[in-house]
């Protein structure tokens, strides 16, 4: 990944094409910010995950991840701030 292609991904939201309208948040909608690793600034959308389901985290699938096209990211919630999820590493 170049820098190009992490400018693109900063600032929308996980799994929407980056041009479409619903790429950016949405009103009413609940975000977590992904830090760290291959979707670092990319927002979730926990917004139907109920609170107590998210301190599991999450294995997001993504082509950028160690393992190519089949590979998932993990992401959990930082401890000290819920609402930013930290990568913990990549998985097959």
């Amino acid at each position: 990944m170049n820098s190009d292609d992490e400018r693109l991904l900063r600032g929308r939201v996980y799994g929407h094409d980056p041009t479409a309208p619903e790429a950016g948040p949405l009103p009413g909608h609940h975000y977590a910010e992904l830090v760290g690793g291959p979707l670092d600034g990319l927002l979730l959308d926990i917004t139907t995950v109920p609170p107590e389901a998210r301190p599991e985290g999450a294995a997001l699938p993504t082509a950028l991840s160690t393992h190519g096209p089949e590979g998932r990211s993990l992401y959990q919630p930082r401890p000290t701030a819920p609402s930013r999820w930290d990568w913990q590493g990549d998985l097959r």
